[in-house]
């Protein structure tokens, strides 16, 4: 059993969803939430608050990979640096922890997920608490990365059938 932590980084809530994946490649929901950053005085303070919510999550289920969404380019450039240094604070405190990080850009998830790479919000959140067998609205950033470990779980599967890496396994070259 593989236990993978999912990442929608943001600059005022970032999605946690974690699964759990066996060698067949089934997924089962363990835990999801969104951490809120609103609550700080100010941006670099929100920063922190990401930092230290991601190592209790961390320390208390104990993933053995992570799968974090990509940034896309937003048509506002502050929220794309801001969402940029979120994501960087993200990563950061999973690699101190020594796990290993899967990068996905949100068509891929979109695909993964729904089978369209330009699904809606509402539809991701849909297949997930269908694949996951949750009952009831999901909030948005928690099932998105939810959404990020099952493609993770997914790619993991298939790099297991054909014998490469999952990175090899999502390539397109």
């Amino acid at each position: 059993m593989t236990r993978i932590l999912g990442i929608d980084p943001g600059s005022q809530r970032t999605g946690i969803g974690i699964i759990d994946v066996d060698g067949a490649g089934r997924v089962s929901h363990v835990h999801h939430a969104p951490l809120v950053l609103l609550g700080a005085e100010d941006f670099p303070q929100r920063l922190r608050v990401l930092l230290d919510g991601l190592t209790a999550v961390i320390a208390t289920w104990q993933p053995d990979e992570v799968a974090i969404e990509k940034v896309f380019m937003a048509r506002n450039p502050d929220s794309a640096l801001k969402l940029g240094q979120a994501r960087g604070a993200a990563i950061s405190a999973v690699v101190l922890r020594d796990l290993p990080v899967h990068e996905y850009a949100a068509k891929e998830v979109k695909l993964a997920v729904v089978g369209r790479g330009s699904a809606e919000k509402t539809q991701i959140q849909h297949m997930v608490g269908i694949m996951l067998n949750l009952h009831g609205k999901l909030q948005a950033d928690a099932a998105d990365a939810l959404a990020v470990a099952i493609t993770h779980a997914h790619v993991r599967a298939t790099a297991k059938r054909l014998g490469v890496s999952s990175q090899l396994a999502w390539s397109r070259k």
